[in-house]
């Protein structure tokens, strides 16, 4: 899919099948749109603003709410859900330059600050290390290794 984004930055972003297909029911059942038509239009059948999409984003978190009352009084933003994105992405393994060039970011340095924002990886990373008041001690292979290593 192509999007015009903020910064008037065209950006291309795979899509889920899934999402393909809710797209192609969209397109099928409002058959005035054109291959240059916003896909969502607003109701002068223009591309939406930003706060077209601030408003609309709005009412959902309003209908969201009535079943996740957390929802309730929070401002979330489409900001928002572009970091929680950048975020769950960065947590599942995603490379951070594949994160800022889906971001659409003019350099990997700026997507940094995800980086620079997720205690729980800086949590992880300080469980892998060994604690340096620690002794260290040395390693004794157990028989079965040494056996092991005898063959090679």
């Amino acid at each position: 899919m192509h999007l015009h984004g903020k910064g008037r930055k065209q950006r291309s972003v795979p899509l889920w099948r899934s999402t393909v297909k809710v797209i192609r029911a969209w397109l099928k059942s409002n058959p005035d749109l054109t291959p240059t038509s916003a896909l969502l239009p607003n109701r002068g059948g223009q591309a939406m603003t930003g706060s077209n999409v601030t408003q609309r984003l709005a009412l959902a978190v309003k209908a969201a709410a009535l079943t996740m009352p957390s929802l309730g009084g929070r401002t979330i933003s489409p900001h928002c859900l572009r970091h929680s994105t950048a975020m769950h992405l960065l947590q599942s393994g995603v490379d951070i330059s594949v994160i800022a060039l889906w971001l659409g970011h003019e350099s990997p340095a700026t997507t940094h600050q995800y980086v620079e924002a997720d205690l729980a990886m800086k949590e992880k990373a300080l469980a892998r290390l060994q604690d340096p008041n620690l002794v260290p001690r040395r390693f004794r292979a157990d028989d079965e290794l040494l056996k092991f290593l005898k063959t090679l």
